[in-house]
């Protein structure tokens, strides 16, 4: 290609994809494993579509060295995965040597095909037996995730070099535990804002007791962002709801991380909900430790008003399970269509979002703390059609994936710090309350045979990251 008609990634961009420890490994009673709030989700009656679990996934782990072999053929430069705390130390109790070797092992078929581990503490999947002494409302819980980081750490700190505290808090704050619809399914307002600031407390604690291990480390989390809009700007009350979405989804976690503090109005919003009791002195300076990296997980934007509409993400959810908001202060703010094109998860696809929120956060976060932006999960799920030949051609995944890219390139140009990418998700895996219906993969899984097959879109991606840059149009 010319430089007129493509685009290039900056010399240091990092491409890579990204996963779930629950979502692929299965073997979910294997070498010592036992239950996480996922698990026992899952056997929740109506909890997830077709009534599935992850007991066995993609069979990641037993599969790992093909799958890695797998990574090396795209070409990945890294690779996002997570490590399981019920693996690690069954029940929250004693480090499982048997679990840690597994992720040992995997890091190394890593490091041999020349792919950077990129890993990922907390991927929602809390032993079960945590859950039971109150999980994330437990303060307590903030503490054991400090000592589980440094465990994990004692086995792996030696050849992972990038590490990530939590990823999304907030649905495993608000999704989890006010709106039901995520493990362990409560509904109450209070448990979601407990379970957030405790959350937000366990990756300070972890982040600090890291870098007191190690200062070479390159530490962070990975929240999920939005853009919040009004339908009308004109109107005070559709401004108000775009107001409230942001605070509760955005500046909820990005406030304390990144200037020690909740926002004064997010905090008079959910007066009275109880937050107020669980911030202790000293907790908003552990939770603003610096962080080296800021993992972005993007999938579409939100259009809001104080009129009534369906709430898109609960919309999803199948009748006879909870639908109560996932917002502790939810009151007056509804969810509306953009006319977009939408995803299999009617998700609408929105690019530009995607660099109109990489923007904003460097602009008002990370550029002062001088730290770096990433891509950490973006994708599509569409339904896709196995060919004869047993190829999948799925243009509109590919046109998703080029489309976010280059919007990653328009933030780049806009001056925001962009080290990387991480498609969502390697592999069709276990989607959580859709159980296998979703598929996001850029490599479709069989889960009959657990036939890997790479489609049209993981082809496409290889193409970029060979060529290191973007074909214009």
């Amino acid at each position: 290609m010319t430089s007129t008609d493509s685009r290039a990634f900056p010399a240091d961009f990092l491409f890579g994809a990204a996963t779930a420890a629950y979502q692929i490994e299965g073997a979910a009673h294997e070498d010592g494993r036992t239950d996480s709030i996922w698990d026992t989700f899952s056997r929740v009656p109506g909890a997830v579509i077709n009534a599935d679990n992850g007991d066995t996934a993609c069979d990641h782990y037993h599969r790992y060295r093909s799958d890695v072999a797998l990574m090396k053929d795209l070409g990945l430069q890294t690779y996002r995965f997570s490590t399981s705390w019920s693996r690690v130390q069954p029940d929250g109790g004693p480090v499982n040597p048997k679990g840690l070797d597994f992720y040992s092992r995997l890091v190394d078929e890593l490091l041999g095909a020349d792919i950077k581990p990129w890993l990922t503490l907390y991927h929602w999947d809390l032993p079960q037996a945590l859950e039971d002494t109150g999980g994330w409302t437990n303060r307590d819980t903030a503490l054991r995730f400090r000592d589980y980081a440094l465990n994990v750490h004692d086995a792996l700190g030696d050849r992972v070099g990038v590490w990530t505290t939590l990823n999304e808090p907030w649905c495993s704050s608000f999704l989890s535990y006010t709106a039901g619809v995520h493990a362990p399914g409560r509904q109450s307002k209070r448990d979601g804002l407990a379970a957030g600031h405790h959350l937000l407390l366990g990756h300070g604690l972890a982040t600090e007791a890291l870098r007191a291990r190690d200062a070479d480390l390159e530490l962070g989390i990975t929240l999920n962002l939005t853009v919040a809009k009004p339908v009308d700007v004109d109107s005070a009350g559709d401004r108000d709801a775009a107001r409230r979405l942001d605070g509760q989804f955005n500046r909820f976690f990005l406030d304390p991380i990144f200037r020690g503090s909740y926002p004064s109005d997010l905090l008079a919003d959910v007066a009275g909900l109880g937050l107020e009791d669980h911030i202790k002195d000293g907790d908003l300076a552990q939770i603003s430790q610096r962080i080296d990296s800021l993992g972005v997980n993007y999938y579409h934007g939100e259009l809001v008003s104080d009129q009534p509409a369906a709430h898109p993400l609960l919309a999803q959810a199948p009748t006879n399970r909870p639908t109560g908001s996932p917002f502790p202060a939810a009151d007056g703010v509804f969810h509306h269509p953009q006319g977009l094109p939408l995803t299999a998860m009617q998700w609408e696809v929105q690019p530009d979002g995607l660099r109109e929120l990489l923007t904003r956060v460097n602009t008002d976060y990370a550029a002062s703390a001088g730290t770096s932006l990433y891509v950490t999960e973006n994708g599509a799920a569409y339904d896709d059609v196995v060919t004869p030949d047993g190829r999948v051609h799925d243009p509109e995944r590919t046109d998703f994936l080029t489309s976010h890219l280059g919007a990653v390139l328009d933030a780049i140009d806009d001056g925001a710090p962009v080290k990387g990418y991480f498609y969502w998700s390697l592999m069709d895996n276990y989607e959580w309350a859709w159980g296998y219906e979703k598929r996001f993969g850029i490599v479709r899984v069989d889960y009959d045979t657990q036939e890997r097959t790479v489609k049209d879109s993981g082809a496409a991606y290889a193409s970029v990251i060979r060529s290191r840059a973007l074909p214009r149009g």
